[in-house]
């Protein structure tokens, strides 16, 4: 008998190999990127409606995974077209093989869709973004449900996970800090949202499309907190709460740096998942720190590799 197969676009970011080890599992995986950084992706652009159709053609997949995207606020903010192209178009694109070809789509959304003037989202509340970001990740969820009858929305919150190489978030730089050093840390304290770890995103993906309950689904870890909140709590899981210092700030702090308008809050409820026995998402915390460690030992196989390398001789 024959494996199903998938197509996954975007495949090469911090999402990506989490995705494709669980899908690869059970599934004959075709993973694609416009970045090429594994031996397992091919090279894919989801701007590029005639190459996508023509490839899925061939390939023949039962399902399509969207994760490609730019989530780089301020590069969005710069750079509106190239992002609304990659964020809805990409997804509207994806949408119109599905279409064609009669398959179940995946696309990944974002807490992002929301204003943040309300403390907490359920599934059903009405998007209303406050940045080039979010106006993406909006258009693409509406094309995807305005197209097809088969389709899987997950909305993810502050995404974590990928590793030292691959992880662009917060967690990353915050590791990053401390490993070059820093003794002092500044975090946002006016910023909430729901943290969301990529190998729970995952699994729980894969859990979900097995069965066809479609629909649009907020899927982000249980709990939330601030940003200061979460920097406190992954200096815990370091083990380094009384090396480093961290100081809460306001967003205004960081407002050269980090000047694309964000929500207040991000929260998100997983109310849909909940009500139908589909949660399969943990607690933050608890994966913040196997996340931590896995970041530890990733740093500490680097450093072996490091010193294990012939000197060069002058």
């Amino acid at each position: 008998m024959s494996k199903k197969k998938v197509m996954i676009f975007g495949c090469g970011g911090m999402l990506g190999k989490a995705v494709y080890e669980k899908f690869k599992e059970r599934y004959d995986v075709l993973a694609t990127d416009i970045d090429v950084n594994e031996t397992w992706l091919e090279y894919l652009d989801v701007r590029d409606l005639n190459a996508i159709l023509k490839r899925v053609a061939d390939f023949g997949p039962g399902l399509l995974i969207n994760l490609a995207a730019l989530t780089d606020l301020e590069y969005c903010e710069k750079h509106p077209q190239e992002a609304w192209l990659t964020n809805a178009l990409g997804q509207e694109n994806i949408a119109l093989a599905g279409q064609k070809f009669d398959i179940a789509c995946v696309y990944v959304s974002a807490a992002s869709v929301f204003d943040g003037k309300q403390e907490f989202y359920n599934d059903a509340d009405n998007p209303k973004p406050v940045n080039v970001y979010g106006k993406g990740k909006y258009y693409g969820e509406v094309v995807t449900q305005q197209m097809l009858k088969k389709y899987f929305i997950f909305r993810a919150g502050w995404m974590m996970g990928g590793g030292i190489k691959k992880d662009k978030k917060f967690i990353n730089k915050i590791f990053k800090q401390v490993s070059a050093g820093a003794k002092e840390l500044f975090v946002v304290e006016d910023k909430h949202g729901t943290p969301t770890y990529t190998v729970d995103f995952a699994s729980s993906m894969y859990n979900i499309v097995q069965g066809d309950f479609y629909g649009l689904y907020n899927m982000v870890c249980t709990g939330s907190a601030s940003r200061y909140e979460v920097a406190k709590e992954f200096i815990k899981c370091l083990g380094l709460e009384k090396e480093v210092k961290i100081n809460p700030v306001n967003s205004a702090y960081f407002e050269k740096e980090y000047f694309a308008p964000r929500p207040k809050s991000e929260k998100l409820i997983n109310l849909k998942l909940q009500k139908r026995g589909m949660l399969y998402m943990r607690e933050w915390k608890e994966c913040l720190a196997e996340y931590a460690q896995v970041l530890k030992k990733e740093k500490l196989k680097h450093a072996s590799h490091k010193d294990a390398e012939p000197q060069r001789k002058e």
